[in-house]
């Protein structure tokens, strides 16, 4: 048994298929499935249940896949110790980020990191909250942007800012005779929202209580899967939205079909980023660097957290 074959096991636990296992192993199928073989000889057990149609872990495949990532994991850290020693500031750093938040924050800050550290590699996915703790369970990315709080038995959090959310209407729409938007004002209207998965959705819903309203009718039925399909429908009339403050600064700004609005009635109206990582991540050092550049290249939209900021 190596380590080899742990990556193929857990390649094929993760794709249910040989042939895409071997793919991302970098290996023919007959090399890969042939490992496989000798290890489930060697070990006398049945780790995949092999059928034309379907690849099936068995229970005690599942047991072994398990520490499998244990193992994994623990080499990894292995390789991240050594190189933490010799630069923390060099290398690849994988950050994922949530996708309300990723394309308004990114522009902001790649040149900064990169003139402040030109041996650091970031390495960006784009995710929904879920499936970004998910991978940084399974050290599939080191950190993530996220605006939830996560458990603190399996994961730390550097606080980077809070962000309030602002309106945004259609031109000629009643809100132009409002001085100021009131919680008043948002309890009037049937807010347009992301699909669920997003954690913008939540948020929107607990400054607007609509969680006690629940949407009805054509209003519950228009649900975009991004932020900027959100601002499409907007503009074309269908309604109003919450948008966080950094996104106000997008290319859509440019058209004249909407209006952003600050709540400046509403103080408790925004919503807190934060960098959330492994407790046994090693280069803790990389991740402390890039939050300090987060905060440093702000607009003035938002509000920078200080790193002593109860999160």
């Amino acid at each position: 048994m190596n380590l080899r074959d742990l990556k193929y096991i857990l390649a094929v636990a993760e794709t249910r298929h040989f042939g895409r296992a071997a793919e991302r192993c970098f290996v023919s199928q007959p090399t890969l499935s042939g490992q496989i073989k000798k290890l489930e000889d060697e070990l006398d057990v049945v780790i995949f249940e092999r059928t034309n149609r379907s690849v099936e872990i068995t229970p005690v495949g599942a047991a072994i896949l398990a520490h499998a990532r244990l193992a994994l994991e623990q080499v990894e850290a292995i390789e991240q110790v050594a190189r933490a020693h010799q630069d923390p500031m060099a290398g690849p750093l994988r950050i994922g980020a949530i996708p309300t938040l990723s394309p308004y924050l990114m522009p902001l800050i790649l040149m900064p990191l990169k003139q402040s550290y030109p041996q650091l590699r970031l390495v960006l996915s784009e995710e929904i909250t879920d499936l970004l703790l998910g991978r940084l369970a399974r050290h599939e990315i080191d950190a993530a942007l996220l605006a939830t709080s996560v458990d603190e038995n399996e994961f730390e959090s550097l606080p980077l800012f809070e962000e309030p959310f602002w309106l945004a209407h259609p031109v000629n729409h009643p809100f132009d005779a409002h001085p100021e938007i009131t919680a008043r004002d948002l309890e009037r209207i049937e807010l347009l929202l992301l699909a669920d998965g997003h954690c913008l959705t939540h948020q929107v819903m607990e400054v607007c209580r609509l969680s006690e309203r629940p949407l009805r009718g054509e209003m519950a039925d228009l649900r975009a899967s991004s932020l900027e399909t959100l601002l499409q429908l907007v503009r074309a009339g269908f309604g109003c939205t919450l948008i966080p403050a950094l996104a106000i600064r997008g290319g859509w700004m440019s058209d004249s079909g909407i209006v952003t609005r600050p709540l400046a009635a509403l103080p408790d109206a925004y919503r807190r980023i934060s960098l959330v990582f492994r407790k046994s991540f090693p280069r803790r050092q990389a991740l402390e660097a890039f939050a300090a550049v987060v905060r440093d290249h702000l607009p003035n939209t938002v509000k920078p957290l200080s790193p002593t900021h109860p999160v």
